[in-house]
């Protein structure tokens, strides 16, 4: 996969410029938190879709996460496959598991969203932040147990 080609959002959507369209996916990372692909929803071609806001859902055994919308547009296709069979969104996420494309309803700015490294990098803040977190209730539950329970 040529990820050059691709520009990333927080959100876990990628986008592909496809001529006049954007083609807008789920990234590999966000398939492989989410485990199983059962259920997708899609919005219907035609419909607006608007840059931070929900445009569908995905759902695996594990959460139904909103799909976030990482451009401003038109619906032009959807990928009726996966609603089909969901499991090609954790098959092929940058190919065969695309999720809709649309006709941006303003100025696509690529500048305006992250570079795969740049992607990545927000990755390891989360995960760091993840970490972090854990720890910090590890530290309670420690913290717990130093203190007799008669006192």
């Amino acid at each position: 996969m040529e990820f050059e080609d691709l520009r990333f959002d927080e959100g876990h959507c990628w986008v592909r410029e496809d001529g006049e369209e954007l083609v807008i996916g789920l990234t590999d990372y966000a398939q492989d938190e989410l485990g199983e692909v059962i259920f997708v929803e899609l919005p219907e071609v035609g419909a607006e879709v608007t840059r931070g806001e929900p445009f569908g859902s995905v759902e695996s055994a594990k959460a139904v996460e909103d799909l976030v919308a990482p451009v401003s547009g038109t619906v032009t296709r959807r990928n009726d496959e996966v609603i089909d069979e969901p499991e090609t969104i954790n098959e092929d996420p940058y190919g065969a598991g695309w999720l809709i494309a649309v006709k941006p309803t303003e100025e696509y700015d690529p500048e305006e969203l992250l570079t795969y490294e740049q992607y990545l990098a927000t990755l390891d803040i989360e995960e760091e932040e993840e970490e972090e977190e854990l720890d910090e209730l590890d530290l309670e539950e420690d913290e717990d147990l130093l203190f007799d329970e008669d006192e």
